[in-house]
């Protein structure tokens, strides 16, 4: 008896590693599902009260191998005397180790310094679900910016890096999507940080109403 019911514990094993290898098999022959977006260089030049100001930024060619973006966009804008740093960075799939790169350890190696971290709601302009981005003060020599950033993709946008990855696998496995974007805004604060924050949640709240064209939903 306990040899047929090991007998019949080893097939069931056998059979679930037998088709979790064609799953896993078929999965990867499929690869990824094709989404349509826009280029992040169609980004409105406009976005509520804040508009462009000078050329888009592209990096030197060394940081853009490092960053492996599939597409960028690193944007002034300006609103009531205030200017606002805008950056986008888009992977069209991280299966192949290229992810987006978070502030809290590129930053740091650039020299900034960061405190007072808090999480911030932003809800899109024109409607749209509110969501948690992360909020920081950052400063290098006698540079300081409010910083808000988040992590965007899939219909999802969320404050945590962990919860961003866990999401990435599951959306991986079960839509075949992996594509997804770090979102920041940077406000110089000069001489009041309250201002700061709130041009730079104003200014994250407008370009998240159009960002789903450009980081597909």
């Amino acid at each position: 008896m306990t040899n047929r019911t090991n007998t019949i514990r080893f097939c069931a094993l056998l059979a679930v590693l037998l088709l979790g290898g064609g799953v896993i098999n078929v999965w990867e022959r499929a690869g990824e599902a094709h989404v349509s977006r826009r280029n992040l260089k169609d980004f409105p030049a406009q976005v509520g009260s804040w508009r462009q100001v000078g050329d888009d930024l592209r990096f030197d060619d060394e940081t853009e191998k490092v960053l492996r973006a599939d597409d960028y966009l690193s944007r002034n804008f300006v609103s009531n005397g205030r200017t606002a740093s805008f950056y986008v960075g888009y992977y069209a799939t991280q299966r192949n180790g290229a992810t987006y790169h978070s502030p809290l350890n590129c930053l740091p190696g650039s020299g900034w310094v960061m405190s007072d971290p808090a999480r911030i709601t932003i809800a899109p302009a024109g409607g749209g679900a509110p969501f948690e981005a992360n909020r920081f003060v950052i400063a290098n020599g006698r540079d300081r910016a409010l910083m808000i950033y988040w992590y965007q993709g899939r219909g999802r946008a969320v404050a945590s890096e962990y919860w961003g990855k866990i999401y990435t696998v599951l959306d991986s496995v079960g839509r075949r999507r992996s594509d997804g974007a770090m979102v920041r805004v940077m406000v110089p604060v000069g001489n009041s940080q309250q201002e700061a924050q709130t041009a730079a949640v104003e200014m994250a709240a407008q370009a998240a109403a159009e960002l789903p064209a450009f980081v597909p939903n």
